[in-house]
């Protein structure tokens, strides 16, 4: 009698957690896969195990719902100072695999995943067997970035907020083509991706970026070495490429490469045209940064300063990050956001 009482118990309680999970409201969202994917119309924990995910979110002004991260999340000071939970924050992604009692702590309404989580079986049989909803954001494209941005204002409800920054991104893009659109023989650059011989390949929303800033993105003109999901160029083919300027977005990799002995040949490295790329909200023209277009900008006045040299950066700074961050940067802050230094923590020193 007393194991059929416990059975009883037992069938009652899962049939309340079904009745209570069916009372949730939810809508329809496509994702990045073009999955649809049904979310809780309230949404009030959310894991952002994707990186450029949690900078949408804090763009939409929904940061203080962020429960679980990716631990480069916490590596951008801007974004920590700017959503301080953060820092308590479970960090349930270790390489490719989610720790899914990590997740588990705060439960979360929905996450945010990379395709390589979404189209894993292994991963999604984590999260299906906990009914938790995950949205894939995927993109190659400016415009494809944009609409994982208009995704992400579907599920908070933020749509005019994600369309206002939208339009302003296309404003200043649209300007920033018109500037360069007569340049008949573009700049060779190379961009380096977090290690000196990371990079791009062809196809890239990063090649995008470039092209429409009037430069030429040179490892989009060679096979690269596809890795654990990122592209490295060789030493020897950067130097056959050798390129007129590099552009860099990670702390010490510059110096690296302007003191390196290997690199030395390099016409960019000759005329001391290796930058380090702004970090803000994220890092400056990185695949997955939301600042495309202060990338451009920025890269555009170093190149061509001639024809940027009417542009005003540091207004559009402090416009772009009041505007869609509520963040008023003052002068040293733009300093400090514009020579990158310090803006983004070391692995190591986390």
């Amino acid at each position: 009698m007393k194991k059929i009482i416990i059975v009883f118990m037992c069938i009652l309680m899962i049939g309340c957690q079904n009745v209570q999970v069916a009372d949730v409201e939810t809508h329809e969202i496509i994702d990045g896969l073009g999955r649809s994917v049904q979310v809780p119309v309230e949404v009030n924990k959310v894991g952002c195990i994707y990186a450029i995910s949690g900078h949408i979110t804090a763009l939409l002004g929904e940061g203080e719902k962020i429960v679980s991260v990716t631990s480069g999340l916490k590596r951008d000071v801007m974004m920590m100072t700017l959503v301080p939970t953060l820092e308590e924050a479970t960090e349930p992604k270790n390489g490719g695999s989610i720790n899914i009692e990590e997740l588990l702590i705060n439960k979360p309404d929905v996450i945010f995943v990379a395709s390589d989580i979404a189209l894993n079986e292994a991963e999604t049989a984590k999260l299906d067997k906990f009914n938790i909803p995950y949205l894939a954001v995927a993109f190659d494209s400016i415009q494809g970035q944009q609409d994982m941005v208009r995704m992400i204002g579907k599920v908070y409800g933020k749509l005019e907020e994600a369309e206002a920054y939208i339009t302003y991104c296309n404003e200043k893009i649209d300007e920033i083509s018109e500037i360069t659109a007569g340049i008949e023989k573009p700049v060779n650059v190379y961009h380096s991706v977090n290690e000196a011989t990371r990079t791009d390949p062809k196809g890239s929303i990063v090649e995008e970026w470039f092209n429409k800033t009037g430069m030429y993105l040179v490892s989009t003109s060679d096979e690269l070495k596809f890795i654990s999901g990122d592209y490295y160029a060789s030493l020897e083919q950067i130097l056959e490429w050798n390129p007129e300027v590099i552009f860099a977005n990670e702390n010490g990799v510059d110096e690296y490469i302007l003191t390196d002995s290997k690199w030395q040949s390099l016409d960019a490295v000759q005329t001391g045209q290796v930058y380090m790329l702004p970090v803000g909200i994220s890092r400056w023209g990185h695949p997955n940064s939301l600042e495309i277009p202060f990338a451009m900008m920025f890269a555009g006045e170093k190149v061509y300063p001639d024809l940027f040299e009417d542009f005003d950066i540091e207004s559009e700074m402090k416009y772009f990050y009041k505007t869609f961050f509520d963040v008023d940067v003052s002068d040293q802050m733009i300093e400090e956001i514009l020579n990158g230094d310090g803006m983004r923590i070391r692995k190591d020193e986390r």
